[in-house]
């Protein structure tokens, strides 16, 4: 039976700013290998909160056990006050995985607990919900988790999405009164788009040279959920993608194939943020 999986945070949103500071230690050479007064003293943090920033630090990608992530030191290079739109586009792709990653996708996207159940089931469904719709849906997901621990645990991913402090900026979900409506998003730039495709590539199909399209456009944990777009958009979004070089597409008789004209991932992350120059 699925569990929510949203304790990490205890009582402590997203907030960049303290996110920063585990970064920045994580970052030194002790790392986050330190005790819990070390790491108060590193990081100007209290007691109760050094622990859920670590864990907002690690399920957005940025840290990886004690020490930056490969992501994480490009942020801390490129982004230094975690500012840029790319930034929070990264962060939320990662926190849409749970603590689980890019490992393979689990049958559910609730068997990775509530942020995936959320960005993956969802979020497809229902463009237009308020919090109420959102722990009522999802009583019937988690079924062993009290009504009080949906609604706490369901507002941290709200305001996460929705404070000017956390990820607001990409608007990948905004507020309106009692309302919350996905879908209107500012999309991140193509070689951050390309980021994304090349890591789901990764951990979907490994090394081979080819992938069909429409694996791509209807991965129920792909591309499209993740981005808050229909599978129409998502073939704009590789169409584009194809015209920076990123992707080839062969379409000229179906099945049509996508074939990856990338480096590396990490590439296209710098890229991402030399272009938002």
């Amino acid at each position: 039976m699925p569990r929510l999986q949203l304790g990490f945070h205890t009582t402590f949103p997203l907030k960049k700013e303290d996110i920063l500071k585990i970064i920045q230690a994580a970052a030194e050479e002790k790392g986050l290998a330190d005790t819990l007064e070390g790491l108060m003293y590193r990081t100007s943090l209290g007691s109760k909160k050094v622990v859920p920033m670590k864990g907002w630090a690690s399920r957005s990608g940025l840290i990886a056990g004690d020490f930056l992530s490969p992501e994480g030191k490009l942020v801390l290079e490129k982004d230094p006050y975690l500012e840029s739109p790319t930034t929070n586009w990264l962060m939320h792709f990662y926190l849409s995985l749970g603590d689980k990653g890019l490992q393979n996708p689990p049958e559910t996207p609730a068997e990775w607990g509530g942020w995936t159940y959320f960005i993956y089931t969802f979020l497809p469904n229902y463009r237009a919900f308020s919090s109420n719709d959102l722990v009522h849906t999802s009583a019937l997901v988690f079924e062993q988790e009290a009504t009080k621990s949906l609604i706490k645990n369901f507002k941290f991913v709200l305001r996460a999405y929705t404070e000017e402090q956390a990820l607001a900026n990409c608007k990948f979900l905004t507020q309106e009164d009692d309302q919350y409506v996905a879908g209107q998003a500012n999309l991140p730039n193509p070689y951050l788009m390309g980021y994304l495709l090349a890591k789901l590539w990764e951990r979907d199909r490994q090394n081979d040279k080819s992938a069909l399209t429409e694996s791509i456009l209807n991965h129920p944990m792909g591309l499209a959920p993740v981005l808050g777009i229909s599978a129409a958009a998502t073939q704009e979004q590789l169409n584009t993608l194809e015209a920076h070089g990123i992707i080839e597409q062969r379409r000229a008789v179906p099945p049509f194939q996508v074939i990856p004209r990338w480096d590396s991932p990490l590439t296209l992350l710098e890229k991402a943020y030399d272009s938002d120059r």
